[in-house]
């Protein structure tokens, strides 16, 4: 049986489509359909069901998915086996939060790169919750409270929180020193989704957590975005330490309210592969947490 129609099946089947699986695997969209089709003329019977709108698995695929992803991991697992630990090879997808992307993990890569130069990478850098399955990533680093979605999510620590504003902005408008004085400033509001939510400081109270309306006058939809619209003095954010330490040190933003910082955000992996992780996957996953670890609380 041919390994790479089952490794194109499995992709096909995990996203739901024969673009998105030709991409994930660097080949032509003609080869990938090609490839399962000789599966199936292998094996005597149609494992994915086609229309003009979507892919999904025959009753012989659902079984042979479960089957066929195993055997993909086994064999790269033998593959490498005796070959040590400078050969991981192949394409790792991952997601990233956009300041670790550009801060922490990306500088870094060239040092990963020239450990292993048979890997190739597919960084996706965006705020917004990913789809694991369906968009095809192999691991998802992600920040904030986490839906139940039954894949594989490993607890890494937590990000501490502070209050910030520019120092223009402490120069011009002062700095609050208790939760009313809230009501005299601005705060830069963060929503992934416009027009829906109000402006609110988040801070604790009493065991938890509550959320004090306030004035905006800026929304934005990115954490690169949120800290620009901060450097700029158009009001408070409540933002990870790490990514403002060296401006607080620096002077160029200013602490206030630091007894009411909003809770710690969970930082956690999420992948889809079960116990079944491909060695270049777990790698990869192994060398990210190294680097984000002692960040975190």
């Amino acid at each position: 049986m041919d390994l790479e129609a089952l490794r194109v099946f499995v992709k096909v089947a995990e996203l739901s489509s024969y673009t998105r699986a030709a991409a994930a695997l660097g080949m032509p969209k003609a080869r990938a359909s090609q490839l399962v089709q000789r599966l199936e003329a292998d094996l005597g019977s149609r494992v994915l069901q086609r229309t003009t709108r979507t892919v999904r698995l025959s009753a012989d695929g659902e079984q042979l998915l479960p089957r066929a992803q195993r055997l993909v991991v086994e064999a790269e697992e033998v593959a490498s086996m005796f070959q040590g630990t400078r050969t991981l090879r192949g394409l790792v997808r991952v997601d990233l939060p956009m300041a670790f992307a550009r801060d922490t993990i990306i500088p870094r890569l060239p040092e990963l790169l020239a450990s292993h130069p048979l890997l190739e990478l597919q960084i996706s850098t965006t705020d917004r919750r990913v789809d694991v399955v369906r968009e095809g990533f192999d691991c998802v680093l992600s920040v904030g409270t986490l839906a139940d979605s039954g894949l594989v999510a490993q607890r890494l620590g937590e990000l501490r929180m502070t209050n910030c504003v520019s120092a223009e902005y402490a120069r011009k408008h002062g700095v609050p020193r208790t939760l009313s004085d809230l009501d005299r400033h601005l705060l830069v509001h963060y929503s992934l989704r416009f027009g829906g939510d109000t402006p609110t400081f988040e801070y604790p109270d009493a065991g938890g957590y509550k959320l004090y309306p306030m004035r905006s006058l800026v929304t934005v939809n990115s954490s690169d975005a949120y800290r620009a619209a901060c450097r700029a003095g158009l009001g408070i954010t409540q933002a990870p330490v790490f990514g403002v330490a060296a401006e607080l040190a620096a002077g160029s933003l200013v602490e206030v309210l630091p007894a009411l910082a909003s809770e710690p955000m969970p930082v956690t992996f999420v992948h889809a592969h079960g116990r079944t992780v491909p060695k270049r996957v777990r790698a990869v996953m192994t060398w990210i947490i190294g680097l984000i670890k002692p960040g975190l609380a």
